[in-house]
């Protein structure tokens, strides 16, 4: 009796495989029918056979093809129509004009493809794809904001950051993107992993939103030497720091008024505290790995950027001023979609996890052209919060 059951559960088994199979197979032939399908009706009624294919499909169809929920594009695309920021053709609706920049944001892919795709000439495609980009880009005012001054609710409502934190309004970090620069470029865009690429700095909020980013850096620069610039230069906007508040920024920048930096030559990275002595020997272990935990947010901002637009992770074949728009565009998308849909899948599949991709830490700090009362100021503040936290730790065991 139990061989008899066992068979027929071997044989249930092997119909579930065979039917997961054919579901799998029946999806990439609907995925791959639909991405070659041409426009054959560009009407108003109608539009794009592609695009109406997508538009009526399976969510996490369009999911895929254009990064973003529906209704967070069609809202999207009224915000461009209503504003007059785009405009319909009598050949392209502005829901194809995004879709097009969506799909080769998304998925890098060559204007020949989008060509296929989307049927239409390679000409009507760059054309759309700049101004979908100039449209974008002009909305970096409206989506990249200055954070309020008050206490972030994700340091108040954690014990391990709060009240240590409480002055902290955002962390800043670096991020690279591989770069096509002309051959008399190419030493100075050369990082020091040999790759070719544009130094991002960017800043953000603890609910994964930019603030402020200034791409357009050649890869051989330094992280710190970018933030100088950017600081000394009033025309580039940098969010102004109230009086007693702070960002916190890694190993790669000086410890200076208005930028908490770790503790040097104290082990820093989360992962440095895992395993047999993970446990915080004293107060400046304990601070850098709070302070570790709590600046993540900027490698995670970064994981789900370059997780939605992976034509961040390859160079793409456009004028580097583009190249350095399109950085602008994705994280003004990021942003907006973070303020539409707070459960994006995306943005919950980093939710309560550490991102362990390392940030690019620079050899040689510009120690030299912070204040002695900036340094004085900043050091006294990390000496103080270290203080109190390991204070705390010791005498009531708190969550470290």
């Amino acid at each position: 009796m139990h061989k008899d059951t066992s068979a027929e559960m071997d044989d249930f088994d092997l119909e579930l495989d065979e039917m997961e199979l054919t579901a799998a197979a029946a999806g990439y032939h609907y995925y791959s029918s639909i991405t070659k399908q041409p426009c054959h009706s560009l009407s108003p009624s109608k539009g794009c056979g592609f695009m109406t294919e997508v538009l009526n499909g399976h969510d996490v169809v369009f999911q895929e093809m254009f990064r973003m929920d529906k209704n967070v594009f069609h809202k999207l695309c009224d915000i461009l129509r209503q504003r007059g920021m785009l405009r319909d053709t009598a050949g392209v609706m502005i829901e194809e004009q995004l879709g097009i920049f969506l799909n080769i944001i998304g998925h890098n892919e060559r204007n020949r493809v989008i060509q296929e795709r989307f049927h239409h000439s390679g000409e009507t495609i760059s054309r759309h794809f700049n101004n979908v980009l100039k449209a974008v880009k002009s909305l970096s005012r409206e989506f990249l904001q200055t954070p309020s001054p008050s206490t972030p609710p994700e340091i108040l409502g954690n014990n391990r950051f709060y009240p240590y934190f409480q002055d902290c309004i955002g962390v800043i970090g670096g991020m690279h993107i591989p770069a096509q620069v002309p051959a008399k470029d190419q030493s100075r865009f050369r990082n020091k992993k040999g790759v070719l690429s544009q130094n991002v700095l960017a800043a953000c909020t603890f609910d994964l939103q930019f603030i402020f980013v200034y791409p357009g850096w050649e890869g051989s620069a330094a992280g710190s030497r970018v933030l100088r610039a950017v600081l000394d230069d009033p025309h580039q906007n940098f969010p102004h720091i109230p009086e007693g508040k702070y960002f916190l920024v890694d190993t790669g920048y000086a410890n200076m008024k208005g930028f908490i930096a770790p503790f040097q030559g104290v082990r820093y990275h989360v992962h440095e505290y895992r395993g047999a002595n993970q446990l915080p020997r004293n107060a400046r272990e304990l601070f850098n790995h709070r302070h570790s935990s709590l600046s993540n947010v900027i490698q995670r901002s970064f994981h789900v950027l370059k997780t939605r637009f992976p034509i961040l992770k390859l160079a793409p074949q456009y004028a580097f001023h583009t190249q350095r728009d399109i950085v602008i565009a994705a994280c003004v998308l990021h942003n907006y979609i973070r303020r539409e849909l707070k459960n994006d899948w995306l943005f919950s599949s980093v939710e309560g996890t550490t991102v362990d991709d390392l940030p690019d830490v620079d050899e040689h700090l510009d120690i030299g052209l912070v204040s002695s009362v900036q340094e004085q100021v900043a050091f006294s503040m990390r000496e103080s919060i270290s203080a109190e936290m390991w204070d705390h730790f010791i005498n009531g065991w708190d969550q470290w």
